[in-house]
């Protein structure tokens, strides 16, 4: 009866990591992936593209829930690593969490796609 119970809960892990299916077709992300990029010379320059892509489309500020605490999302930066982080505020504390991590809410901002075109342009993240 224990092996049975265990089967049942690791079931349920991998249920829970998955990722909700795109509702964006992937012509549609290839299009973004295209336009964020488009005359970029190296990863530097693309990862410019892409938080112009933010700024421009993905409406801040917006709530979500990381390691199940709410936090907002004020800004996006990018920094001298090339990596692009989500500013997350609660509170008095903040802390940047790389947009490729951070949980999409449910209630999806405007232009939350391009975090999904985003992940996808990195490696499917």
């Amino acid at each position: 009866m224990g092996a049975v119970m265990t089967t049942v809960k690791k079931k349920k892990k991998k249920k829970s990591k998955r990722r909700a299916r795109s509702r964006i077709s992937g012509a549609t992300l290839a299009e973004m992936i295209e336009e964020a990029t488009v005359d970029a010379y190296d990863e530097c320059e693309q990862v410019m593209g892409w938080f112009t892509m933010f700024e421009n489309h993905l409406k801040l500020p917006f709530e979500t829930e990381v390691l199940g605490v709410r936090v907002t999302v004020d800004a996006i930066e990018q920094r001298d690593d090339n990596r692009i982080v989500a500013m997350c505020r609660r509170g008095k504390e903040e802390q940047a969490i790389e947009i490729t991590e951070l949980p999409v809410p449910k209630e999806k901002p405007a232009g939350a796609e391009w975090i999904e075109a985003y992940r996808l342009w990195r490696g499917g993240q």
